[in-house]
């Protein structure tokens, strides 16, 4: 059986090998490839493994040997699930591998931008608190989460960790989700609407997946009814967010301050809006890559790939379709 991984660098840039992948049959790793590219490189394998390369109906249409796609992610956005599930074909990803590296992101972009401790680090280095007639100083307004409220959008596993480690300092959580589920076991704690909880929360972190519904709902009128004291940081996907909308919001001051991981374009365009806004922490897409977190995804991709073998697919996000085309 032949395996295609179109883009694994950013899952094993030299520390994580494909060792279990390549137990598994005839294992060939591209570190990137462009679309053109992806016919011929695709050609004749059984399984691919696609991070985020787009796998679109045209190309799937002509990889005739085809068995299997797993997405090595969460997120699957990046495959024509339809298409793949005409031809029988189904799409694997990974639901549970990186909730406590984006989780334990959304909390230290939270406290960066509480407390600024890059830039005092830097002033510091610079000579500032050397030459300061007293014993300590400060640059910027620095928040204590005590007593705060943080709206999680989407409280799914990655929201709900987040909201237990917001919890944990002693905050309140607002959280919405179409899909709301149990309550968790702490207190206080509440649900809300989307208008709500914009309004209410002095931080708005998103971790919702994105679908066509929701694309780019983070916008205008959503941003003014945030108080002009309030954060938002978004680790989920950069389509959520009308970036001009949030650049505006922070050049105009009607938020305090945003950290991002994601944007709507990746690698980022340099014509992007959020490049001139002030107050916004941006990061390039790493909160999911945790050495710890890499590994986990590597193996289960491998068991994507073993438990579709022994005719028992797992994790399969278009299995509806396929059930309605047997």
């Amino acid at each position: 059986m032949k395996i295609v991984v179109t883009d694994g660098y950013t899952l094993n840039p030299g520390d994580n090998p494909w060792n279990e992948v390549a137990g598994l049959g005839e294992l060939v790793v591209f570190d990137r490839s462009a679309q053109e590219e992806l016919l011929e490189r695709c050609q004749g394998a059984q399984v691919i493994v696609v991070n985020k390369t787009p796998l679109r109906r045209p190309t799937l249409e002509r990889l005739e040997a085809l068995r299997l796609i797993t997405v090595a992610a969460t997120g699957y956005d990046c495959v024509d699930i339809d298409a793949a599930g005409e031809r029988g074909v189904p799409v694997c990803n990974v639901p549970v591998y990186g909730t406590d590296s984006v989780a334990q992101y959304t909390l230290a972009a939270l406290l960066e931008l509480s407390l600024h401790l890059g830039l005092h680090g830097q002033a510091v280095k610079a000579g500032e608190w050397a030459a300061q007639p007293d014993w300590c100083f400060w640059k910027t307004p620095l928040t204590e989460l005590k007593g705060k409220t943080l709206g999680v959008v989407g409280f799914g596993r990655i929201g709900r960790r987040v909201g237990e480690l917001g919890h944990a300092f002693g905050m309140s959580i607002l959280a919405h989700d179409p899909y709301s589920g149990p309550e968790p076991g702490y207190q206080p704690f509440a649900w809300a609407g989307l208008e709500e909880l914009f309004g209410r929360a002095d931080v708005v972190t998103i971790h919702s997946p994105q679908t066509p519904e929701n694309a780019g709902f983070v916008k205008a009128d959503l941003l003014r009814r945030m108080k002009p004291t309030a954060l938002f940081i978004n680790a989920a996907r950069g389509g959520l967010v009308n970036e001009a909308d949030l650049a505006e919001a922070l050049n105009r001051g009607l938020i305090a301050g945003a950290a991002l991981d994601v944007v709507s374009s990746e690698p980022i365009r340099p014509d992007n809006p959020l490049l001139q806004a002030k107050n916004l922490l941006l990061t390039p897409h790493l909160a999911w890559a945790t050495k710890e977190a890499r590994q986990r995804l590597m193996t289960a991709t491998a068991e994507n790939i073993q438990a579709f073998l022994a005719g028992k697919p797992i994790n399969v996000v278009n299995a509806r379709f396929l059930k309605k085309t047997d």
